[in-house]
């Protein structure tokens, strides 16, 4: 059977359902890694993943995933059927956590084109070992007689009947979700899971894998299944099971005979009547047609056609319209396609409202002006349309952070609670791909480094559980990502001493002159680490390097709080979005840049006597009574015939990270949309700028980031 479909259609849905199924798996695993033990709907639900990943990977011939899901498959099926005592929970969140890993692992291969090449062998022996730890806990009795949760490689789909005393027969009939993509694919996954228990298998549709049309046929009358099998109802309803793609599940025992004739069997045989009107055969006909409407399983859905000569029995296929379904998948290469175009179409917008053909005197350009107003209102909505497709939320990152919680604090032996705030906040897609990283650093920073062995914390007076605490939230299309520990602390002295052996501190500057947040912003050097030892996780003195440079990337900030004895809080600042931004184009000399318009406080026309001027060649503007640093563009870049005077200019004053400095530049051009284009890679990286975008009139301007002026 396996050369009669093409499984480069399943492959994408394979790995993406998979990929929902591990990270509900691990979510749930980890939301209950405290708790005594699974619940009940815990256990049947971790069994109905693991048995359709079995199925799934059975089907796609990952011959290595479908052992090591069958074999947890196992364990959860004993701790089912057997409620045994005594089960060593933390030890079965560990063994379900290293499943999950690995049929991780092996799908990463997939994606990337490798061969499942891994092997079990180990985490299978483990969970043997395991399961006959919790057999030797149970009920001796119960455990023998349990029936084994047998996989069985079937030869081939269609069995031959042969009906024993012990055989039962059923119809059956799959309800999926209307929104279901590739439902032939599930039906399939049915049949696949059915192939244990059955003696005899029949389904209609029958080329369910062949034509793909058949989908849309299971959608709108469900998937229809002829079962013989030596298996109660209940067995046979477990198998199938009710998730995420199937609604309902409706199930009938019938008898050999009635099997036999399908599902055409107990309706009378229509009879000529020759003693009724014609009015009256053609009401009893409406009131018959009307009885048979009925979306259960009725005597009369199926037909079972005369099978030819050497060929299986085969169920009549009806037709059926076709409606389009709710929800689609969309690749996220489409995506990022459609949002291209649509930054492409600002720009042809700009090109359009800035031609200098409609600068020529005398032109009326009423009609013009609506016509361009509504169009920028279309383009507006298109915009925000794309960008909440594109946004999703935190959760799946977080709980990644939980993972990594409870793996680091069990090997450091540290009990540590983690806590999310603010998981729904959602971001653009390719933001999520920029912190996954930097947020691992922090959280392992936070376990390793932050919170104290228990014995330390008892020894200090704490007697509260050590705790990482991630948080989200958006403000100022800005989305604040924080991760807080009531560990040690960041101890300034240390860090001092540190950069003073590196060679980092300012010749003459007093340790009193720098702030605590100048202190802590050393840690985020490259090579700058205070542990004396190495560990698995930390004492190199790269991963702050590592999250600094990520966040900076992406337009972000980094800002480190701390208390020494009481904890350490990692603030990271980000946009919401990488593509559309309001901005204001600033002109200097024959330049153009465009800053954003969350970092511009205000503007500010200056007089020459309002200017210090310092003998370094540092300048200074008095704002009504503050003194602000002064940088002037033309002069950071080294531009030819911009205004001297800043009389003659405009200050832009820009407030970033709490610090504020004046900007002078030598023109203000106006607030605009702009489409952001990252910098070609054959130009070096320069301080202060993070981007470039293309203006009305063709020409490019150069994104400032202010944080490169800060440095």
């Amino acid at each position: 059977m396996a050369d009669e479909f093409n499984t480069e259609g399943m492959l994408d849905m394979y790995l993406f359902e998979n990929e929902q199924l591990l990270e509900q798996l691990q979510e749930m695993v980890l939301e209950q890694k405290d708790a005594d033990c699974f619940d009940e709907d815990s256990i049947n639900e971790i069994f109905r993943t693991m048995h359709t990943i079995k199925g799934s990977s059975g089907i796609m011939m990952f011959d290595n995933i479908t052992a090591i899901s069958h074999k947890l498959e196992d364990v959860f099926y004993f701790l089912r059927e057997s409620h045994p005592d005594n089960v060593p929970h933390l030890e079965l969140v560990e063994h379900v956590l290293e499943v999950e890993d690995f049929i991780s692992g092996e799908m990463e291969k997939i994606k990337s084109g490798q061969g499942t090449d891994g092997d079990p062998s180990e985490l299978i022996e483990g969970l043997n070992q395991f399961l006959d730890k919790i057999q030797g806990n149970g009920s001796e009795s119960a455990a023998k007689g349990l029936p084994g949760n047998v996989h069985e490689e079937p030869k081939q789909f269609y069995i031959a009947p042969v009906a024993s005393s012990a055989s039962r027969f059923y119809k059956i009939n799959v309800i999926f979700f209307p929104e279901t993509e590739m439902a032939n694919v599930h039906a399939y996954k049915v049949v696949y899971a059915l192939k244990e228990i059955a003696e005899d298998i029949l389904y209609s549709p029958e080329d369910i894998i062949a034509d793909e049309n058949s989908a849309q046929t299971i959608i709108e009358k469900g998937f229809r299944i002829l079962l013989q099998a030596q298996a109660s109802e209940e067995e046979v309803r477990n198998i199938i099971g009710v998730g995420y793609d199937i609604e309902k599940v409706d199930i009938y025992e019938c008898q050999a005979e009635e099997f036999l004739q399908g599902f055409d069997f107990g309706e009378e045989q229509t009879a000529i009547d020759l003693e009724s009107s014609v009015e009256e055969i053609e009401a009893k006909k409406a009131a018959s047609e009307e009885g048979k409407k009925e979306d259960k399983i009725s005597p009369g859905d199926f037909v079972i056609k005369p099978k030819e000569p050497g060929k299986p029995k085969k169920l009549a296929k009806d037709k059926t319209k076709s409606d389009k379904a709710t929800f689609i998948s969309v690749n996220v290469s489409k995506m990022d396609m459609l949002m291209d175009l649509i930054g492409e179409l600002v720009i042809s917008e700009s090109v359009v409202m800035q031609n200098p053909d409609l600068k020529v005197p005398g032109l009326d350009l009423t009609n013009f002006n609506k016509a361009a107003s509504q169009m920028a209102k279309i383009s507006t909505d298109l915009q925000n349309v794309i960008m909440s497709m594109r946004m999703v939320p935190l959760t799946n990152t977080f709980q990644k952070m939980n993972r990594i919680v409870f793996d680091v604090s069990r090997k450091l032996g540290k009990d540590i609670n983690f806590e999310m705030v603010g998981e729904n906040t959602e971001v653009d897609k390719n933001i999520i791909e920029h912190i996954s990283d930097p947020l691992m650093h922090l959280v392992r920073n936070a376990v390793d480094h932050g919170i104290e062995t228990d014995e330390e914390r008892m020894a200090s007076g704490k007697k509260e559980k050590g705790k990482v605490t991630l948080s989200a939230k958006t403000e100022a299309g800005k989305v604040w990502i924080s991760v807080t520990d009531n560990g040690r602390g960041l101890e300034r002295d240390k860090i001092l001493a540190k950069a003073r052996k590196q060679g980092l501190l300012e010749d003459g500057k007093p340790d009193s002159a720098y702030t605590d947040k100048e202190v802590y912003q050393f840690i985020t050097l490259p090579g700058f680490s205070t542990n004396e030892q190495v560990t698995e996780y930390s004492g190199r003195g790269v991963g702050m390097d590592v999250v600094v440079q990520n966040i900076q990337a992406i337009g972000g900030l980094l800002e480190i709080e701390s208390t020494p004895g009481e904890g350490s809080t990692m603030n990271l600042k980000i946009p919401l979005t990488l593509a559309i931004v309001d901005g204001v184009v600033l002109e200097t000399g024959t330049s153009s840049f465009v800053v954003e318009t969350g970092l511009v406080k205000e503007f500010v026309s200056v007089r020459e006597d309002m200017m210090i001027h310092e003998p370094s060649g540092d300048e200074f503007v008095m704002l009504r009574g503050e003194c602000f640093p002064v940088l002037r563009l033309g002069d950071w870049y080294g531009l030819k015939d911009y205004k001297q005077s800043v009389e003659d200019g405009m200050m832009v004053v820009l407030e970033l990270d709490g610090k504020t400095i004046c900007m002078f530049v030598d023109k203000l051009v106006g607030k605009q949309e702009i489409v952001v284009k990252p910098i070609p890679s054959y130009i070096k990286k320069i301080k202060g700028l993070s981007g470039c975008t293309q203006l009305g009139d063709g020409s490019i301007a150069l994104i400032l980031d202010p944080s490169g002026f800060l440095e």
